[in-house]
């Protein structure tokens, strides 16, 4: 009969020798530490190895050969072969898994490094002509950002033109996604970052075909060429048209307070929403909620496929015949499909795609659908597919948070039991929500200290607070829209969904508002303890019993003392036209020097402009000892005093500019794109010496190695 369930053969118990295959099927103990068999530590295995090769391949100061970075998985896997088929370790076998990963990490980020190049804007910025279709409508502090497909540049030939721009609307928008549209705009090349272990959006917008950025001077206005050619890029226009109008439905159906943040949640579009709710839900630890992860993706699947398996049990002649759940599986799959693509296909997103597919395959191939093994396909199919992403705290984030998650309920899963015994099922639920908050934030606060240097003063408490209303109310509600749209009620559905997410936005501006501080280490978290700290994480993940608490101690332990030893940024002078000064108590305050024309450090962007200085020269406390900021009109911005006694003796005697150790000045920000002055004395150029990648081609004033 369709669909009975049938013991399983029993196995025989052999204490013989072992064949070469039957191996790498059995249960690796090794003392205890690891809580999965052998076939599910490989697929980890080489998801982290792979992930750590695409970032050592990022890196790497000069650019490698692509015929060598090719070869390397190829050799490797030469090995792996030899090593499967000869008498080796188990041990040694891993190593040589682990070897191929990295290679194979490090191959695919060189190969797409090469197959992603596209025209960069070169030279300064300048107003010119430019025309092209609008792909989408991002949200940005001083007006919306377009990103455009350029079809003509004037001043640029074919080869030069670049695929895409990014600019700044600062007027009235009245064009969209789609739309054929022509700009009078200042372009330049995408900025590189200012401080040494920023985000590097240069690099990520060579991998985005990101030719140029800028700002449009007046509006862009439509113009009348039709679709570009190509069925790709039709549809993908086509795409963008159907997420804007998507957006903009369901910013006006569910409200007018929390309409933006419906149409990001659904469509991916955030430019509806406000930038002050986007700033609270960061400052309170609740910016995880905009990206479009495994709780949307089990909204739009599990829905879909409990109601296609239900309605396709009730065909009494089919259901008799055909196992329901496989057909139910498939149109899940569709939908998620659909949705992954209409919501912007962000990298997160891609990842709750995939463990949503392996799940879905599981139930077609009527096998058990393994988490673990579902997040270690997540990652190494992002990986090949978007080896750039690794860089990101998006994608740092999104699996921090997925392993923990995982490895923890996995762990607590033999406890279930006897706790809904003891407790009862609700209150297992809201254990479990405590437990997920605890446990999500406590992965992610590494690498939102590397890349933000701060960590939500009440974020446990926004988690705790808005993770029943997610739970309990807003994903219930979602489910009830998307019920109620074919039968013409879902603006119904969506209005009480928005109610649900103003709840999240009066927590999310609660905790901003009354948190005490930001929580900041006073320093910038060198790259060595993160990569010490990501090391942990990931053995945490695989190891059990005392290992997982052991082990993860080996790593942290020397990761946090590197962290302290390092010196910290005392001031960084930006080319972006500001001075971030880390002042005697340790808090870093922002002083807009001069009209600049670059990126600031992402983990300052969130800075006002402090009001220090009310005359020049302005003496400031540092954590490097006392400077002066000299009048911005003056050749030296910065004169840094020998000693306090000694500068205000010369500057009684031969003006303020005396007395100088070190003067700083402006031509030289802009040359090296920042100077950085550290608590011990030491002065770091961010652009010194140019060691030349694809994304970053040398000046010409630069002599690279």
């Amino acid at each position: 009969m369709t669909g009975a369930i049938r013991a399983p053969a029993p196995q025989k118990h052999k204490t013989a020798s072992k064949g070469k295959g039957q191996r790498a099927h059995n249960t690796v103990e090794w003392g205890g530490l690891w809580s999965i068999a052998s076939v599910d530590v490989r697929p980890l295995l080489l998801a982290f190895s792979m992930t750590a090769g695409a970032g050592a391949y990022f890196l790497l100061p000069w650019e490698p050969p692509l015929w060598a970075m090719i070869s390397l998985p190829l050799g490797a896997l030469l090995l792996v072969i030899l090593s499967r088929r000869s008498l080796v370790l188990d041990g040694v076998q891993l190593a040589i898994w682990m070897l191929f990963g990295v290679a194979l990490g490090a191959g695919a980020a060189s190969l797409r490094s090469y197959l992603v190049a596209a025209p960069v804007v070169e030279g300064q910025a300048r107003p010119v002509m430019l025309e092209g279709w609008l792909t989408e409508v991002e949200p940005g502090a001083k007006g919306p950002r377009l990103r455009i497909q350029v079809h003509a540049m004037a001043r640029h030939s074919l080869a030069e033109t670049p695929k895409y721009v990014r600019l700044t609307h600062r007027a009235r928008l009245e064009v969209s996604p789609g739309r054929f549209v022509r700009c009078w705009a200042v372009v330049r090349p995408p900025p590189a970052p200012s401080m040494a272990g920023e985000y590097d959006f240069q690099r990520q917008a060579w991998f985005q075909q990101l030719g140029g950025v800028g700002y449009v001077q007046g509006r862009c206005r439509g113009g009348t060429l039709g679709a570009p050619s190509g069925w790709g890029h039709q549809i993908g226009l086509r795409i963008a048209a159907l997420r804007r109008q998507l957006a903009g439905h369901v910013q006006q159906a569910a409200g007018e307070r929390a309409g933006g943040f419906a149409a990001a949640l659904i469509s991916g579009d955030r430019s509806y929403m406000r930038l002050e709710d986007q700033e609270a839900l960061r400052n309170s630890g609740l910016a995880h909620l905009l990206a479009i992860s495994g709780l949307h993706m089990a909204i739009v699947g599990g829905l879909v496929y409990f109601l296609t398996w239900r309605a396709l049990a009730l065909i009494e002649p089919l259901a008799l015949r055909v196992a329901v759940q496989k057909p139910a599986a498939i149109v899940a799959l569709m939908a998620s499909l659909a949705y992954l693509i209409v919501s912007g296909a962000s990298v997160s997103t891609q990842r709750a795609f995939i463990m949503s597919a392996v799940v879905f395959g599981a139930v077609l191939f009527d096998r058990a659908a393994l988490s673990m093994r579902s997040f270690a396909i997540a990652m190494i199919l992002v990986v090949l597919m978007q080896p750039e992403s690794v860089m990101t705290p998006g994608f740092q984030m999104s699996f921090a948070a997925s392993g923990a998650l995982i490895a923890t309920y996995e762990a607590w899963t033999n406890r279930r039991a006897t706790r809904e015994r003891v407790m009862g099922k609700l209150s297992y639920s809201w254990s479990s929500l405590a437990v997920t908050s605890f446990v999500a934030g406590t992965a992610t606060a590494p690498f939102a200290l590397y890349h933000f240097d701060r960590l939500a003063g009440l974020g446990l408490l926004a988690n705790l607070l808005a993770m029943p209303v997610i739970t309990f109310a807003t994903a219930p509600l979602a489910a009830f829209a998307l019920i109620l749209t074919p039968f013409g009620y879902g603006d119904f559905g969506l209005r009480l969904f928005g109610y649900s997410l103003e709840v999240i936005l009066m927590i999310a501006h609660f905790c901003a508002d009354h948190a005490p501080s930001m929580l900041s280490a006073g320093k910038q978290m060198p790259g060595l303890t993160l990569a010490l700290l990501s090391l942990a994480l990931a053995v945490s993940v695989m190891a059990k019993g005392w290992g997982r608490a052991l082990l993860p101690a080996l790593a942290i332990g020397p990761a946090v003392w590197i962290w302290m030893a390092a010196p910290a940024m005392a001031v960084h002078w930006s080319p972006s036209g500001d001075v971030f000064v880390r002042q005697a108590d340790g808090d870093v305050a922002r002083l807009a020097y001069i009209d600049g024309d670059g990126l600031s450090p992402m983990r300052f962007s969130a800075l006002e402009p402090a009001g220090l200085c009310s005359a020049w020269p302005c003496i400031l406390e540092t954590g490097a000892g006392r400077i002066a900021l000299n009048d911005p009109d003056l050749p030296s911005a910065t004169c840094i005093p020998e000693t306090q006694a000694a500068y205000e003796l010369r500057q009684a005697v031969s003006g303020t500019q005396a007395g100088c150790a070190s003067p700083i000045y402006w031509a030289d920000v802009l040359r090296l794109n920042g100077i950085t002055l550290k608590t011990d004395g030491a002065m770091t150029e961010t652009r010194g010496i140019c060691h030349p990648r694809l994304w970053k081609p040398c000046p010409a004033s630069a002599e690279p190695d």
